[in-house]
């Protein structure tokens, strides 16, 4: 299996005095279905570039959870690990994937205006995922509706909402849906993250 790097939310716990890394058991789950291993990253910069660069990996994924610090957001620590990651990858041709949050990360680096939303926490909801009607599922409270160069719109919202986007110059792809939390797992999930991380599947 190839070796991707993830990333965590961080999760506050006052009552320990403790601010935890957390990955959803499901993601695990759903790169497995990929072909991939994922390799969890700490919410340290030095820490989180040290194992990216260190380890055989073939690429990165942004995963959702906390907003952005400039939205209010209470992980200022993620944001610096993913922009310092985002970093690393760019200097290293690495392919990146960022779900939810992790693609309004890209969309932050690209100066792309982020705004509070509604209507859009639904475990059901109809996108147009280049130009076709999709169902996916939407957890996020903030949204763009507008897109520049080099980034380049591939699904949208019927109200708008920028869905999901791709790097004109580079492999790096956002979709604001949750792939880990389908069941089943929707095989065009499955297809983009081998397509992006080059996953060639096993012959039957």
């Amino acid at each position: 299996m190839k070796k991707v790097a993830i990333t965590q939310r961080v999760s506050v716990v006052p009552e320990y005095g403790e601010r935890r890394d957390c990955l959803d058991q499901a993601w695990p789950r759903f790169l497995a279905s990929c072909g991939l291993m994922p390799l969890a990253l700490p919410n340290v910069v030095e820490v989180a570039t040290a194992l990216c660069a260190g380890a055989d990996v073939t690429g990165l994924v942004l995963t959702g959870g906390n907003d952005l610090a400039a939205l209010g957001g209470d992980a200022p620590e993620r944001d610096a690990t993913e922009n310092a990651l985002l970093d690393l990858a760019e200097s290293r041709g690495l392919p990146v994937l960022g779900v939810c949050r992790g693609m309004q990360m890209i969309q932050q680096r690209c100066a792309i205006p982020l705004r509070r939303v509604e209507g859009h926490v639904t475990r059901h909801q109809v996108i147009r995922v280049a130009g076709e009607p999709t169902e996916v599922n939407s957890y996020h409270r903030f949204a763009a509706f507008e897109s520049r160069p080099p980034l380049d719109v591939w699904a949208v919202a019927d109200d708008g909402v920028v869905k999901a986007i791709r790097h004109a110059g580079r492999s790096t792809t956002g979709i604001m849906w949750h792939p880990e939390r389908m069941d089943p797992f929707a095989a065009a999930d499955v297809a983009l993250f081998r397509r992006v991380f080059k996953v060639v599947p096993c012959a039957a």
